[in-house]
């Protein structure tokens, strides 16, 4: 059994390897070199009015890559007979949508029937972060769009409420790594959650119903603080910051809050459970190795970028990211 998982492992490996190969960042260099600056237009325009969209946009494409790989598929509308992953429970907080169908038009108008929505979300992602003051890197274009959107594959997603073992595993079967994990989840500075998707820490824990009944490994100031802004287990509309005081800018304040047990959700707390992941959060909470950071955010998100991805004539381009051709 041992040996079926290993060669299934180094498989997936190599597949992943092969379409990452694949991609280029020079890719549209004759067939649109405009793309980049195009995107970024957009960008720089709407952040300007509304940069807690950065966030979410950042979310989108993680979302989009650890289901079916990075093809779009989160974008595709449900049909009559289908529920997509966008009305799945666990992309129903995703915002951005309009938005990225607002690019895509633009992308269309300059270079018809060239660029896929995966390659779009791709550059929206990179440039959410560098314009909230993150890393810059060179996004390896030529994915294409999948024509297939199931909401029941949203189980890939990992959990905010995942612990360290869940997380490692949905992480190893995309190819990534405890490091991407850690790295990853550092994304985290940037944006908004709701009440919801971590009041389980709050209240009723371990099911014994009782205001004591929270998550011991809380900082207990932060918890109370948490419990003042979410009230309840029924709370589906507060918002808070995910990295309080700088959720507007991409930077390294995650990992000292993690590092002080104020990671947001249980997901961000099981980075101090495992040795690896505990001493990179422990490294980076204090903020003087901006740039190491910087340079390992850059690689994961390459490594995450090219996960399952679609090439060559697979998929398609879609005109609307919202619906199949």
């Amino acid at each position: 059994m041992a040996s079926r998982v290993a060669v299934l492992a180094l498989l997936l490996s190599a597949l992943a390897a092969a379409a990452s190969a694949q991609l280029d960042v020079k890719f549209y260099s004759q067939s649109c070199p405009s793309v980049e600056d195009v995107v970024r237009k957009e960008m720089v325009r709407a952040l300007a009015a509304a940069p807690s969209l950065a966030g979410p946009l950042l979310r989108m494409h993680f979302h989009d890559c650890f289901v079916r790989g990075c093809d779009g598929s989160v974008l595709l509308d449900s049909t009559a007979g289908n529920t997509a992953e966008k009305d799945a429970k666990p992309n129903l907080t995703l915002r951005g949508f309009g938005f990225i169908e607002r690019v895509k038009a633009a992308v269309e108008k300059a270079c018809p029937d060239t660029v896929s929505c995966a390659d779009v979300l791709a550059l929206m992602a990179r440039d959410a972060v560098w314009l909230s003051k993150g890393p810059f890197w060179a996004v390896p274009l030529g994915r294409r769009d999948g024509r297939v959107s199931i909401s029941n594959e949203t189980d890939q997603l990992p959990p905010p409420s995942g612990n360290f073992t869940e997380l490692t595993q949905l992480f190893a079967a995309k190819n990534l790594d405890a490091k991407d994990l850690v790295v990853l989840s550092a994304g985290h500075t940037i944006g908004t959650s709701h009440c919801f998707s971590f009041s389980d820490r709050l209240y009723n824990f371990t099911g014994m119903d009782n205001a004591r009944d929270t998550d011991p490994t809380l900082d207990p100031l932060y918890m109370a603080r948490l419990r003042a802004k979410c009230p309840s287990l029924d709370d589906n509309t507060t918002l808070v910051e995910m990295d309080p005081g700088s959720f507007k800018t991409f930077d390294l304040s995650y990992y000292g809050h993690v590092a002080k047990r104020r990671g947001l959700f249980h997901s961000d707390g099981a980075l101090l459970t495992d040795p690896s992941t505990r001493a990179y959060v422990l490294r980076h909470a204090g903020g003087a190795y901006r740039e190491e950071f910087f340079a390992d955010f850059a690689t994961s998100m390459v490594k995450m970028g090219s996960v399952e991805v679609l090439t060559g004539t697979q998929g398609e381009i879609r005109k609307k990211c919202s619906v199949v051709n």
